[in-house]
């Protein structure tokens, strides 16, 4: 079978799907393995590396995509990529990527229509079965690191205490509102960077986590259920959105820096922190909300910009793991390497829905979108 990696047209994108590294395991199960050209570029990995590795360059997208099996993607196809790309794509064919199934059923509908399987990387359960292929996890984890070097940079003070002759510095204050893996993970670097860091979120499971990485985790009394399946958080209702507001109004007001993290999978984010409670932050604190791609966890988030509001700025990043792209490409490109092998017995893709694994991450097959909740979003986009 023939796996291409397919370079990625999204603006800013800088990942890719296929590392070196993992090439050479994937060319070890028996796969032949094309790469576009220039690929791997934006992350540092140049053609020849992926020629020494044993794949095969191809500078023809067309050629690529039309005599694939299985293509490994990023980001779906997008505005950037040709509507072409669909008709290139061979019925019985299989795609892997981040699919944005939920929030744009519309790539989905239409892999079905060309008779592809699609697996949708943010529909990976969360289990321990399926850690090693759990792609929004290893992300994640890039994001929230690099969101605290980011607010850092931005803030003007220091993170540290620091005792000089001049005198000493108080430690700044960090507030991390969303313990998820994003979460857990700015906790830990602001923690290495030496700030006093305090944490929210709404299942009160997460807190031996919050406290394991070293901050302070925040109670708020919430009169309704907080947890979704797979973990997730679960989108709560406008009375208690609203006292969540209130509660966490005083702790945001004395941080100097918040990262905000919190989202609920195919829903607006939930809005944490009103405009009244920016206005009254310090001159000079810093928000970085990670969520503005879905509507942001605070009101006066501007996706993709850098807002100043009263003082305060306000960071919303695009795409932040593609700003470590070297990195997120290693962790991602091992997410699909397992997934592959997961899949394929004897060098041939084996699809038991049975399995839970393969039943939740593949959402068509067969002409048919196989995901409820893929359907039901379909039904209200079309109207």
């Amino acid at each position: 079978m023939k796996i291409a990696v397919a370079k990625e047209n999204e603006l800013g994108e800088l990942r890719v799907a296929q590392v070196p590294d993992t090439v050479s395991r994937l060319i070890e199960q028996g796969f032949e393995v094309w790469v576009e050209a220039a690929a791997g570029v934006g992350a540092g990995y140049v053609d020849a590396a992926y020629e020494t590795a044993g794949a095969k360059i191809i500078s023809d997208r067309a050629t690529l995509w039309q005599e694939a099996d299985i293509i490994l993607k990023v980001n779906p196809p997008g505005k950037r990529d040709s509507e072409l790309v669909y008709d290139w794509l061979k019925p019985g064919s299989t795609l892997i990527s981040f699919l944005n199934p939920l929030s744009d059923p519309t790539v989905t509908q239409k892999l079905a229509q060309r008779q592809v399987t699609a697996f949708s990387m943010e529909l990976i359960p969360r289990s321990t079965r399926a850690q090693s292929m759990d792609a929004l996890s290893s992300q994640a984890n890039i994001a929230g690191y690099k969101a605290v070097l980011l607010a850092a940079a931005s803030l003007p003070r220091i993170f540290p205490m620091m005792t000089t002759a001049a005198g000493t510095i108080p430690p700044a204050k960090v507030l991390v509102l969303g313990a998820g893996v994003a979460g857990l993970q700015a906790i830990a670097t602001a923690r290495r960077l030496g700030a006093v860091v305090e944490a929210f979120d709404i299942r009160p499971t997460v807190r031996e986590e919050v406290q394991s990485v070293g901050a302070k985790f925040i109670e708020i009394n919430l009169e309704e259920d907080t947890v979704a399946e797979g973990g997730y958080a679960k989108q709560l209702g406008s009375n208690t959105q609203e006292r969540i507001r209130k509660g966490l109004s005083e702790y945001v007001t004395k941080a100097d820096v918040v990262i905000t993290t919190a989202q609920v999978p195919g829903k607006t984010a939930p809005l944490l922190i009103a405009e009244e409670t920016v206005a009254q932050m310090n001159p000079g604190s810093v928000i970085l909300d990670l969520a503005a791609d879905t509507g942001g966890n605070c009101a006066s988030s501007e996706a993709g910009k850098d807002v100043i509001y009263r003082g305060v700025t306000i960071i919303s990043p695009a795409n932040l793991p593609s700003n470590v792209p070297v990195n997120s490409s290693q962790m991602y490109a091992k997410n699909l390497l397992n997934l592959v092998k997961y899949l394929a017995k004897d060098g041939e893709l084996q699809l038991d829905f049975d399995d839970d694994i393969i039943n939740s991450a593949c959402v068509t097959h067969n002409g048919e979108i196989r995901n409820e909740r893929v359907k039901e979003k379909l039904l209200v986009v079309s109207g």
